[in-house]
């Protein structure tokens, strides 16, 4: 649903009582408001369920490197090229380098600071021709023309799953499991440098300012990593940013954003307080809900799980037992 960061500021102030109907608040007010609400959903970016959706990031694999930084224009993950945005729509007709996806962050000539990728059009992400295209942003500009544009992915909170997509003459693109292992399993890697086809573990170090990415075994061909991701929530720029949020998350952003507010205005009185109290848990709560999922069981045929007279199973493993 669009909204506008004003709008819940004004409706989390109405809620405890600190502006009237048809008010706006001076300007001091509605900037301390609007650096609480941003704090806050920093925060919710810690809780995994308050997450609405795992985000895809996809690199290039390069030959012999194991380490990738993410979470800046400098990082390994970004990508260059050229491309025009209209409106809301981005339009992409060459790639120079990197690739291309969903949640990177634009920049170059006539382009809105901060300005994102928030879904595929007729692109479909990665390098390959398949990404050229078109993509939808959330920052309406005037036309920008034909100008080389720079991307680059957000520092992810942890990485849930991943697949390394590699291209052969035979069977043309295979996608192959990689495993995100902790800390302490990718320490009792022996051989960090041991050479392999591709990598089939990734150990994500959630650093600051950058993530690293540190692969392992060392590729020895090039190929497409997918990381699927858990994200921070994208702070809100300006008061008068038009924002499309999920369903749900308008009321729990603003009843959140009364509850901490509250104690700075002085409210005291009991009703009022349980009121707003309850409103914010059980906006949080229905967010929870709606993000909570079931694990999933996946059964495959057994002619291709690995094992002894399996023959089929490298498709899936890549011989990797």
């Amino acid at each position: 649903m669009a909204t506008q960061p004003i709008d819940l500021i004004k409706g989390a102030l109405r809620s405890i009582g600190a502006l009237g109907t048809g008010e706006t608040p001076d300007p001091d007010t509605a900037n301390d408001a609007f650096l609480m609400m941003n704090d806050m959903l920093d925060q919710w970016s810690t809780q995994k369920m308050m997450l609405f959706a795992t985000q895809e990031v996809i690199h290039e694999l390069t030959t012999n490197q194991t380490a990738y930084t993410v979470g800046s224009s400098g990082a390994s993950l970004s990508a260059t090229f050229t491309g025009s945005i209209t409106g809301t729509t981005l339009t992409v007709t060459a790639i120079t380098s990197g690739a291309i996806c969903v949640g990177q962050i634009l920049s170059g000539t006539g382009i809105t600071a901060n300005t994102a990728i928030t879904s595929y059009g007729t692109g479909t992400g990665g390098n390959s021709t398949g990404a050229l295209g078109t993509y939808n942003v959330q920052l309406s500009m005037p036309a920008t023309g034909s100008i080389t544009i720079t991307g680059f992915s957000p520092r992810p909170m942890r990485v849930n799953s991943a697949f390394v997509r590699l291209v052969t003459a035979i069977s043309g693109t295979l996608d192959y499991r990689v495993t995100p292992i902790s800390v302490e399993d990718y320490e009792r890697i022996g051989l960090k440098s041991m050479n392999g086809a591709w990598p089939t573990v990734v150990y994500y170090q959630p650093s600051e300012p950058l993530g690293v990415l540190n692969y392992w075994p060392n590729p020895n061909q090039a190929g497409e990593m997918h990381l699927f991701c858990d994200m921070l929530f994208n702070q809100f720029q300006t008061l008068n940013d038009t924002v499309t949020l999920p369903q749900g998350f308008n009321l729990a952003i603003r009843f959140s954003l009364a509850e901490l507010l509250m104690p700075e205005y002085g409210k005291a009185d009991q009703g009022q307080v349980a009121l707003v109290t309850a409103a914010a848990a059980s906006g949080r709560a229905f967010i929870k809900r709606m993000n909570m999922q079931p694990l999933q069981t996946v059964m495959l045929p057994s002619i291709l799980m690995q094992g002894k007279r399996k023959d089929a199973g490298w498709i899936l493993n890549g011989g990797f037992y």
